[in-house]
């Protein structure tokens, strides 16, 4: 069995997995079922009221997980993406409760601009749930060596090597105006700056 199979079987039986991403190490579950979910949290050691990124294969592939994105949200989503970005985006029907932490009414998607180990997992699981390799508070990992053997004796792991190392840039874009919440691997004016011209198109 190869490593991305053994992944893929992984996350389908409610395990994690750290995988290399655009922007740092990750960990993940499957998104579909509140248990893996809750053994992440637990496991990195955040508390349920904490937020958890849904990531998704293709902005094609998020609109089948939250259809309620089409219209605008998706098409800011399809200009921003795939990339180094988190948005936080309206979720009406309250989807996936168990990743949106204590605002159910918003969810926060990615959709990684990936290539290797990390793209093909995503292509065989479709979405995943999946937040840094790290211990809550620790730093971002770059590499494989740097996530936390804690993490890594409780995951299947795969190798993509060296990361930029910088996590990505959350925008919440459910208010009037964007927010940026967390400045990271593109930086606050630039991201503003091109949702206003998705905006203003």
């Amino acid at each position: 069995m190869s490593a991305v199979a053994e992944a893929a079987a992984a996350i389908r039986a409610g395990g994690l997995v750290v995988l290399p991403t655009d922007t740092v190490y990750g960990l993940a579950c499957s998104p579909y079922r509140e248990g893996p979910v809750r053994a992440l949290s637990e496991r990195k050691g955040r508390t349920p009221e904490q937020p958890i990124a849904l990531l998704a294969a293709s902005v094609d592939e998020l609109l089948e997980c939250v259809p309620e994105l089409r219209g605008r949200s998706a098409v800011i989503a399809r200009a921003l993406l795939p990339g180094p970005f988190t948005l936080v985006l309206p979720n009406p029907a309250r989807r996936f409760p168990w990743l949106t932490g204590s605002r159910s009414e918003t969810i926060g998607v990615r959709v990684p601009a990936l290539a290797g180990v990390g793209s093909d997992l995503l292509d065989e699981v479709a979405a995943l749930a999946a937040t840094s390799a790290n211990l809550h508070g620790g730093p971002d990992p770059r590499r494989l060596v740097d996530v936390p053997a804690d993490l890594l004796e409780h995951a299947v792991a795969l190798d993509g090597g060296e990361l930029p190392g910088m996590p990505s840039t959350v925008l919440d874009l459910t208010g009037p105006e964007p927010r940026v919440l967390r400045e990271g691997a593109v930086p606050a004016a630039d991201a503003l700056a091109r949702v206003e011209v998705v905006r203003g198109e």
